[in-house]
C-alpha cells in the first residue's frame, strides 16, 4: 500500500480492541508543533536587525499566521470531515515544514515577502488544518468525556512555546556563538536565523508524522464500554441530533458562541501580546522597573503554563459542570479578575502574577472547551468544519486584542515610561469586551429541528 494511499480515510478505521487512549498522543505531537507560533518573540529582534525594519514589518509575519489560521480552518473544515484526520494531518505537516524553508529562503536572500510567505502563509495554512484535523475525531472517541479529550491536544497548542522557546534560544547559541540566550537584547546573526527555521522545519515534520501514522477513527458502531447515549440527551443543550456545516451557519447559537469565543479571546490575547513590558510597566519605581528583564521573560512562561493547564483542567471540569456553566465563569469570573488586575494588581507581584495567570488559564480553557460545546449544540456530524468556521473569531480576535491594548498604550506616552495607570483605560475596557461574550453565552439555546439532518446518525449503535 502506498502513502497516499494509506492517507485515504478508509484506511484509517481502527481495527477491534484499539486502545482510544492512543489517538490523544497522536494529536498532541501535531499541536505541540504548531503551538510554536506563540514563540515567535524569541528571534523577533533578529529579524528586526536582520531586515533592517521595524517592529511592525517583523510583526506582520505573526498576524499573518493567524489569520491564515482561520481562513484556512473555515475553508478547509468541510474537506478535513471528508477526508478524514489522516490525509488532513499529512497536509498541516507538509505546510508547517515547508513553510518554515521558505522563510529560510526568505532570510537567506533577505526577501522578507518570502518569509510573509512561507511562515505567514504557507505555514498559516498549516496551523489551520492542523488544528482543526483531530477534533472531530477525538470527539467521536471520547463521546462520554469530550471536553477532556479535546483538552489533552489543545493543551499542547498552548504548551507548545514552552519547549519552541528554550530550543530556539539554544539553536540559535549553537548557530552563532556571539549569540548569548541569557540576553533578551542580544540577536542573532542571519546564517543561525537559516539554520534555525531549517531545523524547526524538518524537525517539525517528523514529529508531525508520528501523528499521521498513528491516528485512527472509530468504526460507525464502536462506543465506549458502559457509555449509554440516552444519559448524554438527558443534559441541557446536548443533542443526539446531527447539523450541517451549512446549516449551523444559519443558526443564532452559532453566532453567540462567535462572540463568546471572541470576547474571551480577545481579553486574553491582549495581555498575552504584551505580557513581558506590562510587568515591568506596573512595577515601575521612578524611571526604573522593579521587575527585570529575565523576570519578565519567566512571567511570560509563567503564563503559557496557566495556559497551558487551563486548556486541560477547565475543559475536563466542563464535562462535569456542562459548557454553559464552565463559559459563565471564563467570562464572569474575568470580568473581576481583569477589574482587579486595573485596580490592585500593581500592588504587589504575586498578586499580579496570580490575575493574570488566571485570566490566561481561561483563554487556553476557552480554546480547548469550544470543541465540546459545537459538539453538544450540533452533534459529531461536522464538528471538525463548524469548528474550523468558528475559528475566524480568533482571526477577529487576534487583531482586535492588540489593536486596543496597543491603541489605549500608544495614547497613554512611550514605551519604557509606562505606570499600571496607563492600562487603566484598556483593562477596564477588557472587562465590558467579557461583559458582552457573557450575555452572549445567556443567550445560547438548542438548535431548532428544522436544522437538523434527516439521515440517521453515523455513529449510531445499531441495533
Amino acid at each position: 500500500m502506498s502513502l497516499l494511499t494509506g492517507l485515504d480515510s478508509r484506511h484509517t478505521i481502527a481495527p477491534e480492541g484499539y486502545s482510544r487512549w492512543l489517538i490523544p498522543p497522536a494529536a498532541l505531537s501535531v499541536h505541540l508543533c504548531i503551538g510554536q507560533a506563540y514563540a515567535t518573540s524569541v528571534y523577533k529582534n533578529s529579524l528586526i536587525a536582520h531586515f533592517g525594519t521595524g517592529q511592525t514589518a517583523i510583526g506582520i509575519i505573526f498576524s499573518i499566521a493567524i489569520v491564515m489560521l482561520g481562513l484556512s480552518a473555515a475553508v478547509g473544515g468541510t474537506w478535513v470531515e471528508r477526508n478524514g484526520p489522516r490525509k488532513a494531518m499529512f497536509v498541516s505537516a507538509c505546510c508547517w515544514g515547508a513553510g518554515f524553508l521558505v522563510a529560510a529562503l526568505g532570510i537567506g536572500t533577505k526577501q522578507l515577502w518570502l518569509v510573509y510567505l512561507g511562515y505567514g502563509v504557507l505555514g498559516g495554512i498549516g496551523l489551520g488544518i492542523g488544528y482543526i484535523s483531530p477534533v472531530s475525531t477525538l470527539i467521536k472517541w471520547f463521546p462520554d468525556r469530550p471536553g477532556l479529550a479535546t483538552g489533552l491536544a489543545i493543551m499542547g497548542f498552548g504548551g507548545g512555546a514552552l519547549i519552541a522557546s528554550p530550543l530556539s534560544r539554544q539553536l540559535l547559541s549553537l548557530y552563532d556563538a556571539g549569540y548569548d540566550p541569557g540576553n533578551a537584547k542580544s540577536v542573532a546573526n542571519g546564517s543561525a536565523l537559516v539554520l534555525l527555521f531549517v531545523t524547526l522545519g524538518i524537525g517539525y515534520f517528523l514529529i508531525m508524522m508520528f501523528g499521521v501514522f498513528n491516528v485512527r477513527v472509530p468504526r460507525p458502531d464502536w462506543r465506549p464500554a458502559g457509555f449509554d447515549p440516552a444519559e448524554v440527551a438527558e443534559k441541557p443543550l446536548v443533542t443526539t441530533a446531527n447539523v450541517s456545516a451549512a446549516n449551523a451557519i444559519r443558526t443564532g447559537s452559532f453566532w453567540l458562541l462567535w462572540v463568546v469565543l471572541f470576547c474571551n479571546v480577545t481579553a486574553g490575547i491582549g495581555i498575552l501580546e504584551q505580557a513581558s513590558p506590562m510587568i515591568q510597566d506596573f512595577f515601575r519605581d521612578g524611571g526604573a522597573s522593579t521587575v527585570s528583564v529575565a523576570a519578565a521573560a519567566g512571567f511570560v512562561g509563567v503564563l503559557s503554563l496557566f495556559n497551558m493547564a487551563g486548556r486541560f483542567a477547565w475543559s475536563s471540569t466542563s464535562d462535569v459542570i456542562g459548557r454553559k456553566p464552565i463559559y459563565m465563569v471564563y467570562l464572569g469570573v474575568g470580568m473581576i479578575l481583569y477589574a482587579l488586575l486595573a485596580s490592585v494588581g500593581h500592588t504587589a507581584t504575586a498578586l499580579f502574577v496570580l490575575l493574570a495567570g488566571f485570566i490566561l488559564s481561561f483563554y487556553g480553557g476557552g480554546f480547548a472547551t469550544v470543541p465540546a460545546y459545537l459538539r453538544d449544540l450540533f452533534g459529531t456530524y461536522q464538528v471538525g468544519a463548524i469548528h474550523g468556521r468558528l475559528l475566524t473569531a480568533w482571526s477577529a480576535a487576534g487583531v482586535a486584542g492588540p489593536l486596543i491594548v496597543n491603541g489605549f498604550l500608544d495614547a497613554q506616552g512611550k514605551p519604557g515610561t509606562l505606570t499600571a495607570s496607563a492600562y487603566q483605560p484598556a483593562l477596564f475596557t477588557m472587562v465590558g469586551v467579557l461583559a458582552v461574550g457573557f450575555i452572549a453565552n445567556l443567550l445560547i439555546r438548542p438548535v431548532p429541528q428544522r436544522y437538523h439532518e434527516q439521515a440517521p446518525e453515523p455513529e449510531k449503535v445499531a441495533s
